[in-house]
């Protein structure tokens, strides 16, 4: 079993910066992949970023030169940070980890984007 808990969202302008954390703990050894969705109201839930243990990215277009994903093996733990917001990127996002062949999912951290 594997636990995510995301924290570091929050209300935030057009044009300013998150970074959201997410740690994850249980019995494990070594995560894959471990990586950011979001889902807005409405919407169907999306990939933003995810990234291999072995420090291979994918991003969405979307979000490309925009936000960076990042990782710390040794703590299990992957980070986003979310420059130049848009109030399209207003969202719950969900950390993801790809573990033993099955998909890990936390409960979510809310991302608002508004003047």
């Amino acid at each position: 079993q594997v636990q995510l808990v995301e924290s570091g969202g929050g209300l935030v302008q057009p044009g300013g910066s998150l970074r959201l954390s997410c740690v994850a703990s249980g019995n494990i050894f070594s995560i894959n992949t471990m990586g950011w969705f979001r889902q807005a109201p409405g919407s169907q839930r999306e990939l933003v970023a995810t990234l291999t243990s072995d420090g291979r990215p994918n991003y969405a277009d979307s979000v490309k030169g925009r936000f960076t994903i990042t990782r710390d093996n040794a703590k299990n733990t992957v980070y986003l940070r979310m420059n130049n917001l848009k109030p399209e990127d207003t969202a719950v996002y969900y950390c993801h980890a790809y573990y033993h062949y099955m998909n890990y999912w936390g409960k979510g951290t809310l991302v608002t984007v508004s003047s």
